[in-house]
C-alpha cells in the first residue's frame, strides 16, 4: 500500500492520522501537489492529492480512503456501526467540508481577494458551534472517530490561516488541547506540519 501525500495538505494529514490511530504501515511517498510526478498521474485521473494505491485499487477523495481503511482495518473503529450513527458522522464531514475546508481553501489561495472576509467567517463559526466542542469529550461523540480525523488538521492550521480564537471559543480551545496530544495525531505530523506553531495557553 501506498499513500502519496503532500507534507503540508490538510486532506492528506486526515488519512495519516487514521493510519496512525489503526497502526497501519503504508509506504508513505511525500509529493509536491503543484508538481505531481507521473506515476500519481497515472493512479489519478485529476492529479490531486492524498492518491491511495492498494494492489490495483486507486483511491484519490480523501474521505473515501479513510472510510476505506476504516472498513479494511476494523479496529478500532472510526465509525459508528448502527446505520444511522453512521450516516450522521458521515453527514458532519461533508458539512466540516462545505462549511469550514471551503473557507479554508480560501485562505490558502494566495490569489483569493476575499482572505478577510473568509477568515472572519471561520471565526465566527467555529465561536457559534463552540458549545458543541464542550458536550463532548470529541466532536459531537464520546469516541475518537473519523469526524475528528477532519477536524483536526484545520484547527491545527488556524495559525498559519491567521485566525485567531476569541474567549468565547475556549471550548474549541480545550478541544484542540485534546487532539493534540492524542498519540495518533502526533504521530501523523511531518516535519512541515509540526512547525505549525499553536499558542493554545493563551
Amino acid at each position: 500500500m501506498i499513500l502519496y501525500s503532500d507534507p503540508a495538505c490538510p486532506y492528506c494529514h486526515r488519512i495519516r492520522i487514521v493510519l496512525a490511530e489503526k497502526g497501519i504501515v503504508v509506504d508513505i511517498v511525500d509529493v509536491d501537489a503543484r508538481d505531481l510526478p507521473d506515476e500519481v498521474m497515472d493512479f489519478n485521473p485529476y492529479g490531486t492529492v492524498p492518491t491511495f494505491v492498494d494492489r490495483d485499487l486507486h483511491l484519490y477523495e480523501s474521505r473515501i480512503i479513510m472510510e476505506y481503511l476504516d472498513e479494511r482495518f476494523p479496529h478500532p473503529p472510526l465509525l459508528p456501526v448502527d446505520p444511522v450513527s453512521r450516516a450522521q458522522a458521515r453527514l458532519l464531514m461533508y458539512r466540516v467540508d462545505r462549511d469550514w475546508y471551503s473557507l479554508m481553501g480560501r485562505l490558502l489561495n494566495e490569489e483569493a481577494e476575499d482572505a478577510d472576509q473568509a477568515r472572519k467567517e471561520l471565526a465566527e463559526s467555529l465561536i457559534a458551534v463552540a458549545p458543541v466542542f464542550e458536550k463532548y469529550l470529541f466532536f459531537m461523540s464520546d469516541e475518537f472517530s473519523l469526524v475528528d480525523c477532519c477536524v483536526a488538521p484545520l484547527l491545527w492550521r488556524l495559525p498559519v490561516l491567521g485566525v485567531d480564537l476569541p474567549k468565547q471559543a475556549d471550548p474549541v480551545r480545550s478541544y484542540m488541547r485534546r487532539i493534540f496530544t492524542i498519540d495518533s495525531f502526533r504521530h501523523s505530523l511531518t516535519e512541515v506540519e509540526k512547525e505549525m506553531i499553536m499558542e493554545l495557553g493563551r
